[in-house]
């Protein structure tokens, strides 16, 4: 791996049943941000709010044992360190209720939707680590469009839930460009997959 992964020495791979346990440890009792457990943008308000914590953690745990993985652990040694989900934009309908994050065009477009980080491993690139591998994961999977809707801090004092969908200088850094932008702090960006990236998350 390129850049801050040799340095952390990263392994990223897929959220499978298998792996669950890593993700439940990774984020604590309280779900990673208030009970949020990854659902926040996959149902209704009323029903996330109404499902915060356990709810929401059987809803994300039922999701990943479908079969097909909601995204990715980043590992350093056996300890997970660093979540990002990805997946589908057609997977988060509440984006689409969002004027923030309407939609730019009729494009199929896979979202990274979140990411989570150990805050012992904060501002260590495990954003930037997992948004390169996203390419990979979601080019296997035949998806041509990879976007991200990251924020723009007004300082470098940024708490882990405001900055929950990624900062822009990450998706920058990974060569993604903004391709709209419908409030001034929140750019939606994007990473146009071709080629044959290298199957690196085996």
């Amino acid at each position: 791996m390129k850049g801050d992964q040799e340095i952390l020495d990263l392994k990223i791979h897929p959220l499978t049943i298998e792996r669950w346990d890593d993700l439940e440890e990774l984020f604590g009792p309280h779900g990673a941000d208030g009970g949020c457990w990854c659902m926040y943008w996959r149902l209704k308000r009323s029903q996330f709010d109404a499902g915060r914590g356990d709810s929401n953690r059987k809803a994300f745990k039922q999701i990943t044992a479908s079969g097909r993985p909601p995204g990715l652990l980043a590992y350093e040694g056996k300890k997970a360190v660093g979540w990002m989900a990805v997946a589908p934009r057609d997977e988060y309908p509440t984006m689409d209720r969002s004027r923030v994050l309407k939609r730019v065009d009729v494009k199929k477009v896979w979202s990274i939707s979140c990411f989570y980080t150990a805050a012992s491993y904060r501002r260590k690139g495990v954003t930037f680590a997992l948004i390169e591998e996203a390419k990979v994961f979601v080019h296997k999977q035949g998806g041509t469009v990879l976007e991200g809707y990251p924020i723009i801090p007004h300082s470098d004092k940024i708490s882990c839930g405001s900055a929950y969908t990624g900062l822009m200088s990450a998706f920058l850094k990974a060569g993604f460009k903004e391709v709209a932008r419908y409030s001034a702090t929140r750019p939606i960006m994007r990473f146009e997959l071709s080629g044959n990236p290298e199957e690196s998350y085996e």
